[in-house]
């Protein structure tokens, strides 16, 4: 399974750098997560590093919502 991220992201840029795999982008509208990349951290970290850092909360783990992207 994959993070992703909702539309409500400011692109404030701290999860980007957090990501051990490069996983997280910038797209056109807010940060983006490859979901062939991320592995939620797994063998780096006990939690998402990307969630840990995120002030807004907007990071999530499971499926997308279409209506949230």
């Amino acid at each position: 399974m994959s993070v992703w991220i909702e539309a409500v992201c400011i692109n404030c840029d701290m999860c980007a750098p957090e990501c051990p795999n490069t996983a997280i982008y910038r797209g056109e509208q807010h940060y983006q997560v490859d979901a062939d990349l991320c592995t939620e951290c797994v063998g780096f970290y006990n939690k998402p590093a990307c969630i840990e850092v995120c002030p807004l909360d907007c990071i999530q783990i499971g499926t997308v919502v279409a209506d949230t992207i």
